[in-house]
């Protein structure tokens, strides 16, 4: 069976830490992973407390590196599907600039990102 969106990028994001994935639905496996947790993220950024969306474009720009090492950048050819939604609502968020931050460095840097939307847009019309 195959997936039509194989390729979903999750991320996970605390007051202190950013995880951004990309899972293959097809196998469950993570193709790719970065996070402001790696010492070679961590060291380069100024977090303090809480990480920022500067922090989050980076984690955004690292896992856009890994997928091009990967040779996913454009997820064979359907592209990564993200819900900025559904991942803004999994925590409770009000902020969504640190999800942003992240997809836009994906997108700035070459990967296909296609952003899904769970919104019913059909309309239903309450005839008397």
């Amino acid at each position: 069976m195959t997936v039509l969106k194989r390729y979903i990028l999750r991320m996970f994001i605390s007051l202190k830490y950013i995880t951004a994935n990309v899972v293959d639905r097809n196998n469950g496996r993570i193709v790719a992973t970065a996070s402001t947790v790696e010492h070679s993220i961590k060291n380069t950024l100024e977090c303090g407390r809480t990480c920022n969306a500067k922090a989050a474009a980076v984690v955004g720009e690292v896992l856009a590196m890994r997928l091009r090492v990967e040779g996913l950048e454009k997820g064979d050819g359907r592209g990564i599907h993200v819900d900025a939604n559904k991942e803004v609502e999994k925590k409770g968020f009000k902020n969504r600039t640190k999800i942003w931050a992240i997809v836009n460095a994906l997108k700035n840097n070459g990967v296909k990102v296609i952003l899904d939307d769970n919104a019913d847009n059909t309309s239903r019309t309450n005839f008397p």
